[in-house]
């Protein structure tokens, strides 16, 4: 359960370092925004609770694939190509830059902690 935590902190962390660059909150908004479509797509097409859809496309987006849900119709299973095709790069992208400013952030931190030496 600390695990968990510690990782959930550096998660955390690093999306809030992130925030300061302008591509970093371009894709978080382009994340939003395809979870957002991929959600209301689904909901309305397929007949599933928003959280069915929204749950639905996290795993589809992740490659997870549990199977417990399935486009069942042909608009939605072309939707649901076109959407892993696109949306895997750009979550690619974005959990990309997350483990580096997870990794950036967690140098810094060793760092600070090192005994400084006067060069003496």
């Amino acid at each position: 359960m600390i695990s968990f935590f510690a990782t959930l902190r550096a998660f955390v962390v690093a999306v809030r370092r992130g925030l300061a660059d302008p591509h970093f909150r371009a894709l978080a908004f382009l994340v939003l925004m395809l979870l957002f479509t991929g959600t209301l797509f689904y909901w309305r097409f397929e007949d599933w609770t928003l959280l069915d859809s929204l749950y639905f496309s996290v795993i589809t987006l992740t490659t997870v694939g549990y199977g417990d849900l399935a486009p069942t119709s042909a608009p939605t299973k072309i939707f649901t190509i076109v959407y892993v095709l696109l949306g895997l790069g750009i979550l690619v992208s974005f959990l990309s830059m997350v483990a580096g400013n997870a990794v950036e952030a967690r140098v810094e931190r060793r760092e600070s902690k090192k005994p400084k030496s006067d060069g003496a």
